[in-house]
């Protein structure tokens, strides 16, 4: 049964309840019964809940799109305006700000709430009548508790919006699940696929932000030739399939491919959509929350990081267990659906300045329960997901590309990056196996940095039974992971000690400086930073952001990347501290925290081009999961990586002693790998 079936029922129910509701809303604007300074807050609120309703009226009458550019430019601003930097100091979405407005006792939950009513941005496109009416019910009753002469406190506020998420647990879970596997009525397929594309007013059909990035995007694929729009679209789509071939995976079993793009990238997609049609794949496209769907360029990340953890005000194991029974009883609805998701096909991109957080005192944090929680409720629901979307049956595969906010030279960018994810991956495929053959005689790896770089790390090397059909590492070519270019095992962690560090590194879109962990048997036993004065901070930070709240987090995959040919275009266009990780991870060596990266199928057997079977694909913590997957699995893989700059040598050491060069001072030394070397001489020609 898919999401909009069981959504009839409500949308019925709420043909009475949203034009009252919204009757109500538009009450408060006029209204003085709730006193200053929350006031001014519920006016805010109600003004901001009227407009949504106004944009939905609009595109349900067909009139909103009648707009011109200019009109619906400025309709988006007056959405998403004040969380615009400068005017975000004084958004009550901001905790600060909340706090100091309207006082410690309720600017938290205010603020929180404030957040949750902000969604409202993509219900109103989407307009899902229910959702809204139940955001704007919320925002009444609370209303209410401050007009009451009697006067409120905290823990009721507390518990009308716990009660919120707690009984609509069942709505958000569905919704989000049936997005993820069900082709059918998908709200941003039929947009991707029936909008003009060649009139820019489509982009505010989403419901999402629509900046400069997403605006110029969209023209500068509108001047782009089919026949290149084609050949990226087909690059992306075959790295699908490759994906699924090279580990023996069965893509004639499934039915539907999660499509997550930058708006602005339609004309791409929808050729792709085409191939993947051809692959017999239906897409699906989740509501955009800037790590999947259909996104956008957020309008202030730190609004994001500030309600990145508001779940503080609710998270509890009752809440935990019912969203978990909710998602199991939405799989279980739909589970021969759920068996033919294939995978996601994502596009990301890169260009923006990196994002260095303000870690504000008036942020929800954990405390040490939730953090408890929060990584238990991770491995559930990491389990669940693989009970009916099996990990050894799914694939999947990510490319980026540059947004205009790169800079001038955008469209010299953009094109350096096309040729970038076309490059001969047969040639790199031949230099990596020399690498293998060298690597797979170690005992264990030793990786030292250079300049101020002060790794001193010992990566320990699964031993072979049988060399002439078995490697510890996989030949990463350009398929699931696009651009070619990296070599990569699942370490063994007893012996795997030593320092980590790197000056400068951006990963999840935030920017770590210093960053250096101390490995001890492959687990992290000390970790720092530089991103603020007080160590504290730097560890809470660290804690919170990298460890996801796990007292420690083993050496997951160490891998060293060839792609020479990305580092020096990153040198040349100085953009190397805007590229994603799927790109810097292959412009040297690194190291990913947490999980390996065969999670979920380990069983699987995988084989390189050259017919060895990959046999390091579990260390002693993923093993575990025999006998409980909740101790094998930390659901995050965080890459970490050394640039050729600040590296010095690579040396695989064998059982007997001997020291086999494979870096040395910042260059390639196995034979057969010097062409790896010709962009970096030229560099620095």
């Amino acid at each position: 049964m898919s999401y909009w079936e069981i959504y009839q029922p409500y949308r019925r129910e709420v043909e009475e309840r949203y034009p009252l509701v919204m009757e109500r809303i538009a009450q408060i604007c006029a209204e003085e019964t709730a006193k200053e300074p929350f006031r001014a807050y519920f006016v805010k609120a109600a003004e901001f809940v009227l407009l949504m309703h106004r944009q939905a009226e609009a595109l349900r009458e067909g009139t909103f799109l009648q707009q011109s550019l200019e009109q619906l430019n400025a309709w988006n601003e007056r959405v998403y305006g004040e969380l615009y930097p400068g005017r975000y100091e004084e958004s009550y979405g901001n905790p600060a700000y909340a706090k100091r407005a309207l006082g410690e006792e309720y600017g938290g939950l205010l603020c929180m709430l404030y957040g949750e009513l902000r969604k409202m941005t993509q219900l109103a496109a989407e307009q899902a009548v229910y959702e809204m009416t139940i955001y704007a019910e919320l925002l009444v009753e609370v209303y209410n508790c401050f007009e009451d002469p009697a006067g409120t406190s905290p823990e009721e506020i507390s518990h009308i919006l716990y009660g919120f998420i707690h009984d609509y647990s069942e709505i958000f879970v569905e919704r989000n699940i049936s997005r993820m596997v069900d082709a059918e009525d998908d709200f941003y397929t039929e947009l991707l696929q029936t909008s003009d594309l060649s009139d820019l007013k489509y982009l505010y059909r989403y419901g999402c932000h629509i900046g400069d990035n997403e605006q110029k995007m969209a023209e500068f694929f509108n001047r782009m030739p089919q026949e290149q729009i084609q050949a990226m679209a087909d690059t992306y789509t075959e790295g699908y399939r490759i994906g699924f071939a090279v580990t023996g995976k069965d893509l004639s079993k499934k039915k539907t491919v999660e499509l997550v793009y930058p708006i602005g990238f339609e004309r791409m997609v929808r050729a792709a959509v085409a191939n993947f049609a051809k692959m017999g794949l239906k897409p699906v496209i989740r509501r955009g929350n800037g790590h999947y769907g259909a996104c956008s360029v957020s309008p202030n990340e730190q609004y994001e990081f500030d309600h990145k953890l508001d779940a503080a005000f609710y998270l509890d194991k009752e809440y935990v267990e019912r969203w978990l029974e909710c998602a199991r009883t939405s799989f279980e609805s739909r589970k021969e659906t759920a068996a033919g998701y294939a995978g996601p096909a994502v596009i990301e991109t890169f260009g923006r300045v990196p994002f260095a957080p303000q870690n504000k005192p008036e942020n929800p944090k954990y405390n040490e329960k939730q953090q408890k929680l929060d990584v238990y409720f991770s491995s559930k629901n990491g389990q669940l997901m693989n009970q009916y979307i099996k990990g050894e049956e799914r694939s999947f595969t990510i490319i980026a590309y540059p947004i205009p906010e790169i800079g001038p030279r955008f469209e010299e960018i953009f094109a350096r990056t096309v040729e970038l994810n076309n490059l001969d991956y047969t040639l790199y495929q031949q230099m990596q196996q020399r690498l293998i053959d060298v690597l797979d005689q170690a005992e264990y790896v030793r990786i030292r940095g250079r300049g101020r770089n002060r790794t001193d790390l010992t990566v320990a090397i699964l031993p072979l039974d049988d060399p002439a059909k078995q490697t510890a590492f996989e030949n990463c070519v350009a398929d699931v992971n696009i651009p070619v270019g990296e070599v990569f095992t699942s370490p063994q962690l007893k012996g795997t000690n030593g320092r980590l560090h790197v000056t400068q590194v951006y990963l999840n879109q935030l920017n770590y400086i210093d960053l250096e962990l101390e490995f001890t048997d492959g687990r992290i036993t000390a970790y720092r930073c530089g991103n603020f004065e007080e160590e504290e901070k730097n560890r809470d930070f660290l804690k919170e952001h990298l460890l996801h709240h796990h007292p420690t987090l083993p050496l997951g995959e160490f891998a060293i990347g060839t792609n020479t040919t990305a580092y020096c275009m990153a040198r040349e266009f100085a953009i190397a501290d805007k590229l994603p990780i799927l790109i810097a991870e292959k412009t040297g060596p690194h190291f990913a925290v947490g999980d390996t990266c065969y999670t979920w199928a380990e069983d699987t057997p995988v084989y390189n081009p050259d017919g060895k079977e990959i046999v390091a694909r579990d260390n002693e913590i993923s093993i575990l999961r025999k006998e409980d997957p909740q101790k094998a699995y930390f659901n995050c893989h965080t890459d970490i990586t050394i640039p050729y700059d600040e590296l010095d040598t690579i040396t695989a050491v064998t059982r007997d002693g001997r020291e086999l060069a494979v870096i040395a001072g910042g260059r390639f030394v196995v034979p057969g790998t010097e062409r790896l070397n010709e962009p970096l001489d030229a560099n620095n020609a």
